[in-house]
């Protein structure tokens, strides 16, 4: 790395230094086919979890630090313009079209008009990020945010020299480093002309770590690790974690009616127009939405997040899972660490199972080949508008595609994409 002085680096501790003018380039272009089914109907920024989309989670993590951001659409453009209008909880919003999704380094250049000359924050859209990081990048400048993993060959990899880039590996089969990157970044517009100079990966992609990685030969850039707060959102069963940790952080509220008979515990937030019947057992963390009806007789078990409009009825139980707006669990049904899509009907008797007969972990079919979860305990992720038979049984891991439905007594034990 070439020797250049530390003072090349802005540092701030004013808060109001930090903010003035900033902007936020926000990636939500791609169509994400590793999501699927989730992802077949609506982009994977605005997939729900804890009551708000993943890109509302990003922006409430950016308020009073940016005055604008900059969202590169893409896929489905139209139903996140649709979502987010032009400006959120005093954040101005401006769209840049990336046409060919063509990589972030790609998604960086469709986004550099909207920029100037000043810095930029630079987020992943689809990933979750604490308030905490944003902050911690900007007391210094340039620079990205990195967490240590187990297993860094899935990541993009930063190697260091006194807290500074001194290199990158994508996806390494023999890591230099555990550092991964988050896609979290603090950067001006020298940036520009080092992603003009990149050549396409073999993935056929511009890659921004790549430029990131030119520049930091000609200047110094920060590495900041994590502290907490990154959640990365590559598979479905990532929203799970993704869940878990924003309704570890959330506060109780009750804008619902609770009949005398039900039992709440711990920390459950219930939403206008919502009913929880007599013999309802809610233990918490636990997020319900708007119009909703539970109950009567149903337990609905810690790190659960119902969306608006939906049903969980008698003896139907709910477990570390994620239910979209409109699905319906009215009756004998088993829901465990589970994704749910929007308005799906689980039939009498539906149960998910979540674990395999030898407590190995599970594996889920992406894109042709059976991926290893990381999970011992996982179920089904089901995708929009799915019709489920009574008594239907869905083997672990297994996906269900948009529209599809089921026969009375079918066992899903393959995916149904058909």
């Amino acid at each position: 790395m070439c020797a250049v002085r530390r003072t090349d680096i802005v540092t701030r501790t004013n808060m109001a230094e930090k903010v003035k003018g900033m902007k936020a380039v926000i990636l939500a272009a791609g169509k994400s086919t590793r999501t699927y089914p989730l992802t077949l109907t609506v982009p994977k920024v605005l997939i729900r979890v804890a009551g708000k989309s993943l890109l509302e989670h990003n922006l409430e993590a950016l308020k009073g630090l940016v005055d604008e951001a900059v969202l590169v659409v893409g896929y489905r453009r139209e139903m996140v313009e649709k979502a987010l209008g032009h400006e959120f909880q005093g954040i101005r919003l401006a769209y840049a079209e990336q046409e060919e999704q063509l990589g972030t380094g790609h998604a960086i250049l469709a986004a550099e008009p909207y920029t100037g000359k000043d810095e930029f924050i630079v987020m992943m859209g689809d990933d979750i990020y604490s308030r905490e990081n944003v902050e911690m990048l900007l007391k210094g400048t340039p620079s990205l945010l990195a967490q240590g993993v187990e297993d860094p060959s899935s990541f993009g990899v930063w190697t260091e020299k006194k807290g500074l880039v001194s290199g990158f590996q994508e996806k390494p089969g023999k890591a230099k480093s555990s550092l991964a990157n988050c896609g979290l970044y603090v950067l001006g517009s020298e940036v520009f002309p080092h992603i003009r100079k990149l050549g396409k990966t073999h993935r056929g992609e511009y890659e921004l770590n790549e430029a990131v990685n030119g520049l930091a030969m000609e200047r110094p850039v920060r590495i900041v690790r994590a502290t907490k707060g990154w959640v990365p959102v590559g598979y479905p069963w990532n929203l799970l974690e993704a869940n878990r940790f924003l309704l570890g952080g959330m506060e109780p509220s009750m804008k619902g009616d609770v009949e005398e008979g039900a039992t709440l515990k711990g920390m459950v937030s219930v939403g206008e127009g919502t009913s929880v019947l007599a013999g309802s057992y809610i233990e918490g963390p636990v997020m319900i939405g708007r119009d909703c009806l539970i109950g009567p007789n149903c337990y609905i078990r810690p790190y659960t997040s119902i969306g608006d409009g939906c049903r969980v009825g008698n003896a139907s139980e709910v477990k570390n899972s994620v239910i979209g707006d409109g699905s319906k669990v009215p009756h004998l049904n088993y829901v465990g660490d589970s994704v749910i899509g929007r308005d799906v009907s689980l039939a009498a008797g539906s149960i998910t199972a979540n674990l395999r007969h030898d407590r190995g972990v599970v594996k889920s079919m992406v894109k042709g080949g059976l991926v290893r979860t990381g999970r011992s305990k996982f179920g089904a992720v089901i995708g929009d508008g799915v019709r489920l038979g009574v008594r239907t049984i869905i083997y672990p891991g297994r996906k269900i595609w948009p529209g599809k439905t089921t026969l009375p007594g079918q066992v899903v034990d393959r995916d149904i994409t058909e």
